[in-house]
Parts: structure tokens; C-alpha cells; sequence
């Protein structure tokens, strides 16, 4: 992997969102509420139908969108090269900007060089932090998932956890997969490939699994919905691992609240949505670049029972 990102950038993206979020908010002194040029944003991911994930970076991006004047098309499909002909299509509907994600590299890398022979300038988010820069879009938003796994493998560790397995919904998932590199640096790991748009085939995966080798004493999920069904695996296996999952929604909240649910790794998609569409507002309207050339993590950001009542009521709102 390449060189990790200090302490003090960590601290500095931190400081960092929190203005850009205060100065995207802030009306002109003196006036009403501020006024600005119409755009156009495209933004399309590799969604998984189902997963709640993407409801919430919606829910941000819909904020970003309607505090700056910006009409929002979202498209998604989780086929990288299905979703490269998407991206093609907003280049051809000449939008103002495209915000997107990058799961699938090689499949994209060529429509993204399309975007900037056209003129459209192109940020990325939630994953593609390993290549955003090589494939030339201009600012990245979203957690570093390796370092997001190396810190629950460690806390899994922490716990007394031994030996877990990482499941991965999504096939070809360079976010997912490095989640699950980092998580297996800190604990024994290993990886169980599911389809993650069935959740009878997920639960029967991970239930014969865990009857397989009982020494399994923790499932990690990479998104709130699989580990809801974890939950269902366990119970069906009669096994006693516990549950931790990337990602975060009201379910997943109040199964940790309940402690069904031991913790989640969020990485604010709600932020991430927001500050990828309100980015490509301010270079439009502004020529402002956030970042430095680096990427602005929005996480990872631990959720468990120690700050779960702080959580929940956004979770409520659908904002985390």
C-alpha cells in the first residue's frame, strides 16, 4: 500500500472539513439566503441495491444540492463497467461537474480521462483513495478503508477476539478488500465471499461457515445490512460470535444499542456526500480545490456502546 497518511493529517482533515462545512452553511452577511448560479452535478456510484449505505450519502449530497442551487442526477449500478457508461452519459448531457465512485479502477479509468478531455471536472468518494489522483480526478472524500480495517482488527484484538471472518458482498470491491486486509493484520482473518443481493444465500453462507469451524468467535461485515444478517447466521449456527460491521444505519444503531451488535466502523457517508457535491460548487463558482492533493478522510469514526446515545438520534434522522 502506499505511505500512510500522519497523525497531523489526520488532525488537519479533521480541522479542515469542519470550516468547509461551517463556510458551505454560512449565508453572506447582510443578505437572505445565499443565491448562486445554477449547476448541474452527476453523481453515480456502484450502488448495491438494498444497502442503506447509499441512502445516506444521498441524504448528504440531496443537503449539498439544495443549500447551493444545484440540481442533483444520481445514478448507480454495482457492473464497473455498466457504471462507466453511466458516467459516459452525464459527460454527453454536459453537467457541470461529476461526482462518483471508484470501486472498479480499470473499468473507469478511461471515461474519468474522457470527463477531463471534456472539461468536466470529476471528485471522487467512498472509494478509489489508492487512485484518484492517477486516474485524474481532482479531490477525493472518504475513509482510508486499510486503516479503517487495521484499527477494528485491532480493536477485535483488544477484546480478546481470535478469529474472525470478513465478508465481502461485493465482488471486485477494492474498498472492501482493503477493509479486510487491515482487519487481518490485527487478528487471525479470513475472507467469505457472499452475494450480497440475496440475503437467504448470505445468511446460509455465513451459518455453514461458522458450523464449520467453530473456533470463528467474531463476523465482520462490510456494511450494516449484512451484519443485521450476521446476526440471523449466528442464531441459526448456534454459535457465539459477535458482530462488527463497517458502516452504520438505524438498525445497525439499535442493535448496539441492544448489544446484538458489538460495534460499527462509520465513515460518515452522509459527509462524504455533501462534501463531494458541495466541492465541485465552490471550483465552479469559487476555483477552490479542497485538500492539497491529498485526500480529506471522513473517517473511520467507531460507534459503540460508549457513544451510541450520541449517535442514535442521527441515525434516526437518516444522516448517520
Amino acid at each position: 500500500m502506499n505511505t500512510r497518511p500522519s497523525r497531523l493529517r489526520f488532525a488537519l482533515a479533521g480541522v479542515l472539513v469542519a470550516l468547509i462545512v461551517t463556510a458551505c452553511n454560512a449565508a453572506p452577511a447582510g443578505s437572505g439566503a445565499p443565491t448562486s448560479p445554477a449547476l448541474t452535478i452527476a453523481m453515480i456510484t456502484h450502488e448495491t441495491p438494498g444497502d442503506t449505505y447509499w441512502d445516506i450519502i444521498r441524504a448528504g449530497a440531496k443537503a449539498a444540492a439544495e443549500r447551493h442551487n444545484v440540481t442533483l442526477k444520481y445514478s448507480s449500478d454495482p457492473d464497473f463497467t455498466k457504471q462507466a457508461t453511466l458516467v459516459q452519459n452525464a459527460i454527453d448531457s454536459h453537467v457541470d461537474g461529476i461526482a462518483m465512485t471508484a470501486a472498479g479502477p480499470p473499468a473507469l479509468e478511461a471515461v474519468v480521462k474522457a470527463a477531463n478531455t471534456a472539461g468536466v471536472p470529476v471528485v471522487m468518494f467512498d472509494s478509489g483513495i489508492e487512485d484518484w489522483q492517477r486516474m485524474g480526478a481532482m479531490m477525493y472524500f472518504g475513509s482510508d478503508e486499510y486503516i479503517a480495517g487495521q484499527a477494528l482488527g485491532k480493536r477485535i484484538a483488544a477484546e480478546g477476539g481470535k478469529h474472525a471472518i470478513c465478508v465481502i458482498h461485493q465482488e471486485g470491491s477494492t474498498a472492501l478488500e482493503a477493509r479486510c486486509k487491515g482487519v487481518g493484520e490485527g487478528l487471525k482473518s479470513e475472507n467469505l465471499q457472499v452475494n450480497g443481493t440475496d440475503d437467504a444465500m448470505m445468511n446460509a453462507s455465513m451459518a455453514a461457515k461458522l458450523q464449520q469451524d467453530p473456533s470463528i468467535d467474531w463476523i465482520v461485515t462490510m456494511g450494516a445490512p449484512v451484519g443485521l444478517v450476521a446476526l440471523q447466521s449466528i442464531a441459526t449456527a448456534g454459535s457465539k460470535a459477535k458482530v462488527a460491521t463497517f458502516d452504520l444505519n438505524l438498525d445497525a444503531a439499535n442493535a448496539i444499542k441492544a448489544g446484538t451488535i458489538a460495534l460499527a466502523v462509520d465513515a460518515q457517508p452522509y459527509l462524504q456526500g455533501y462534501l463531494a457535491v458541495a466541492s465541485l460548487w465552490l471550483f465552479k463558482t469559487n476555483g477552490n480545490i479542497i485538500g492539497g492533493g491529498l485526500s480529506t478522510l471522513t473517517g473511520p469514526a467507531m460507534v459503540d456502546a460508549s457513544n451510541i446515545d450520541v449517535i442514535l438520534p442521527f441515525a434516526k434522522n437518516h444522516t448517520r
